[in-house]
């Protein structure tokens, strides 16, 4: 992608993806999940996810996987309101760059 991703941005992805997942999901998959629509490396994406947990947005729990421990991530309540605000702003948002591209600013 040509356009650079703010902070915002991301933590709303990053909760979209997470709030498919009604049991919490883990680091590899949100990330290979993530890379479906933007191209993001690991080291990206892991200080997004413990940002979102010290904001409360998500909760980590340990799992045991294969014989070992597997951390999953969860959407908390305040992570589901925070999720419906970054849609809400992301609709009026892309409403408006895309009347901008199609040439319908100011009319």
């Amino acid at each position: 992608m040509v356009f650079n991703t703010g902070a915002a941005l991301l933590d709303a992805i990053v909760l979209a993806v997470v709030s498919t997942e009604t049991d919490g999901t883990y680091g590899y998959r949100i990330t290979q999940d993530v890379r479906q629509v933007l191209e993001v490396s690991e080291s990206t994406l892991y200080p997004v996810l413990r940002r979102l947990q010290k904001d409360e947005c998500l909760m980590v729990y340990d799992r045991e996987f294969a014989g070992r421990n597997r951390r999953y991530y969860k959407i908390t309540e305040k992570g589901s309101v925070q999720l419906q605000l970054y849609q809400q702003e992301w609709k009026s948002y892309s409403s408006k760059i895309t009347k901008l591209f199609e040439g319908g600013a100011g009319k």
